[in-house]
């Protein structure tokens, strides 16, 4: 089909064919970079955990005398480990995806500090004797840490331990020291370093920001202390619920004036992940209302011009255009100005991209989503111009005879 006739209505109707590109341009903009934002944000809320999250429940105690933290544990710990159904259980002063975040920066030189450049920021987890059985760490490399370890360790001076082992992440181990085995290898935050003893498979942060640096975390032992006065009880799934709830009534029970809360990790993976899911489906909305918007401006936009040309569409048709050819001539200049609009709002996608990049650390939009986004648009177009085009196609020669 020839585009001069095309280009020479368009001309004709200038301004309500500048209005549907610049639709379509807003529509291709606004839908790559929301799909890719929802895609960012599922694969958040599915990233894997090498934890048995299923099987985890915390229960926090608030309002107890922190100096009495070194006797109250090991009795809580012993109420714990008798209720029917409990596998394991210990302390920590976080659990993944908890919120409850201690970061620190930690390099491979001696004099590695706070500010200095090429350091790895890790969530700092400080656990009990037995944590890695109550969370069901998976041991990569090496060990997790001796009862000499866990009695021995102590908080230093400011947040870090004073004993110099630790245990890290695959991908801590990795950022770290890149192909490389960390075993027996130092890290340092001088004046403080450790040695790394172990390896475990990658658990989340608490506090996870993107998926690129969602499992830099590393563990530290801690003799029972005021910081780790949340209790890690694992069960088997099916008994989860009766083991939360008698956990909670013996720790009530030992601290009375303490306020007893439990959670199952579902629940805190629920509730962490609960604004980043309202914000996906926010997104879906606003694809199906931007896409909804731009069919219906392509409907009325066509209908208006089927029927201000209703005559001429008439002539055609005496002139020997079959109704494929009306219908095929309103389908190629849907999909030419589908195909301006799309061109320019690539444009505006890569710039909206540069934006919320600056602004708000989005990473850089991959490419896939333009020519993805572009189908889509061309299929919405050609599918929204189908019902003006099939009633164009109806029109008789007849009308070719009567009086504009």
């Amino acid at each position: 089909m020839e585009l001069r006739p095309i280009l020479a209505t368009l001309r004709k109707h200038r301004i309500p064919a500048v209005l549907i590109v610049l639709e379509i341009a807003l529509a291709c903009a606004v839908l790559c970079n929301a799909v890719f934002m929802i895609s960012l944000r599922v694969r958040q809320m599915h990233l894997p955990n090498a934890i048995d999250e299923r099987g985890i429940s915390l229960v926090s105690v608030n309002g107890a005398d922190p100096k009495l933290a070194a006797s109250d544990i090991p009795r809580d710990l012993t109420a714990l480990r008798g209720i029917a159904g409990v596998t394991a259980a210990s302390v920590s002063n976080t659990v993944p995806l908890s919120t409850n975040n201690i970061g620190w920066s930690f390099g491979t030189s001696p004099d590695a500090t706070l500010a200095t450049q090429h350091t790895v920021n890790l969530s700092m987890y400080f656990v009990g004797e037995g944590a890695d059985q109550a969370l069901g760490l998976r041991l990569k490399q090496g060990r997790f840490f001796t009862n000499d370890e866990y009695a021995d360790s102590k908080l230093g001076s400011g947040v870090l331990p004073g004993i110099h082992v630790a245990v890290l992440t695959e991908s801590a181990a990795d950022r770290m020291w890149p192909g490389q085995s960390p075993l027996g290898k130092t890290f340092y935050s001088k004046p403080d370093y450790y040695q790394v003893v172990g390896v475990v498979a990658d658990v989340m942060r608490p506090w996870v920001s993107d998926a690129e640096h969602a499992y830099n975390a590393v563990y530290f032992p801690l003799a029972p202390d005021a910081m780790t006065s949340g209790y890690i009880v694992r069960s088997a799934p099916e008994d989860r619920q009766r083991v939360l709830q008698q956990a909670t009534q013996a720790l009530q029970k030992l601290n009375p004036g303490a306020v007893v809360k439990g959670r199952t990790f579902t629940d805190i993976r629920n509730r962490y992940f609960a604004d980043t899911n309202s914000m996906a489906w926010m997104l879906v909305l606003v694809c199906v209302v931007m896409l909804a918007v731009t069919a219906f401006g392509i409907v009325g936009l066509t209908s208006f011009w089927v029927a201000q040309r209703r005559r001429q569409i008439g002539v055609r048709r005496a002139v020997g255009a079959t109704r494929t050819d009306i219908l095929r001539y309103f389908q190629a200049e849907n999909f030419l100005l589908a195909s301006f609009g799309i061109a320019l709002g690539m444009a505006l996608a890569y710039g909206l991209n540069l934006f919320l990049m600056k602004h708000y650390e989005l990473p850089r939009l991959p490419g896939v989503y333009l020519p993805v986004g572009a189908a889509v648009l061309w299929a919405i177009g050609q599918l929204a111009v189908l019902g003006p085009a099939l009633r164009a196609s109806n029109v008789p020669p007849v009308v070719a005879t009567r009086a504009a």
